[in-house]
């Protein structure tokens, strides 16, 4: 092991690009952290909704009650969504088409009045799955909900105290949306992680994350900042292969389903 290696952060994002609950445990899925993108807003075709077209989205704070879902923002009244929820629906991520169940008539006016376009709140239809593409899967089956792509998305401070050192102005970690975030890592030491295990869960990380605009939105305010940090990022993390530049990588579970990851926790690393 590694000395000095462990968990900093740990957060989930309820609903798909909106904001985050950080916590101190975490119950740990095939799909990723429990209840992590299990909601996601769609158009009238049933697509995607992110930051990168709508960054007020950011402003929306969900809580999590009795397998149902309280969002807030401002100028609203909460919205209560319950976990019984009928109506199946197709909605589409990228190239994948999924099945959802759509939240109802309240939930769709909510968030369509808060971010002034025809909308609609959907969750994932847990009797279904969504596989990762089996190119980046090491041979593993591996599953992921309303994320863009992978269960985890994995950060060090190590990267983020490079980064910031390079940026006009530092940046929080909230703006990059990591689910793990480990401390004790030189700069850009994951990239070369191969797995890391903390108590009996073992994730492998199996593609670097490129990175669109999102992280130039103002996590606190919705409001897109310039071309920051991805101007910095291009000018030394431009990856050819994958035509973006990349910042923190995207994980897959191999074993310790169910188990639990905390805040605090030591983590192994094979491979770095």
């Amino acid at each position: 092991m590694m000395p000095g290696i462990r968990i900093s952060a740990l957060n989930v994002h309820p609903v798909k690009s909106c904001a985050a609950i950080p916590l101190e445990d975490a119950r740990v899925l095939p799909t990723g952290l429990e209840s992590d993108r299990r909601w996601m807003i769609v158009d009238a075709r049933g697509r995607y909704q992110t930051q990168r077209e709508l960054p007020r989205l950011a402003l929306i704070r969900p809580r999590l009650v009795d397998g149902g879902l309280i969002a807030a923002a401002p100028g609203m009244p909460e919205l209560s969504v319950g976990a019984d929820m009928p109506e199946r629906v197709t909605v589409s991520i990228w190239d994948d088409q999924c099945t959802g169940i759509d939240a109802g008539e309240p939930a769709a006016r909510w968030v369509s009045d808060f971010l002034g376009r025809p909308l609609r709140l959907v969750s994932f239809d847990m009797g279904t799955r969504r596989p990762v593409a089996p190119r980046w899967t090491d041979g593993l089956d591996a599953a992921a909900l309303f994320s863009d792509a992978f269960p985890f998305l994995v950060l060090s401070e190590g990267s983020l105290e490079d980064l910031n050192s390079r940026l006009p102005q530092p940046l929080p970690m909230n703006r990059f949306r990591p689910n793990i975030v480990l401390s004790g890592l030189a700069p850009y030491q994951e990239d070369h992680i191969r797995e890391f295990t903390a108590g009996e869960v073992r994730i492998r990380l199996v593609k670097p994350c490129a990175r669109c605009a999102i992280p130039s939105v103002d996590q606190g305010t919705g409001e897109r900042q310039g071309d920051e940090p991805l101007r910095t990022l291009k000018s030394y993390r431009w990856d050819r292969a994958l035509r973006g530049a990349i910042f923190g990588q995207n994980g897959i579970l191999v074993s310790g389903a169910n188990g639990r990851l905390q805040v605090g926790q030591a983590v192994e690393v094979a491979g770095a």
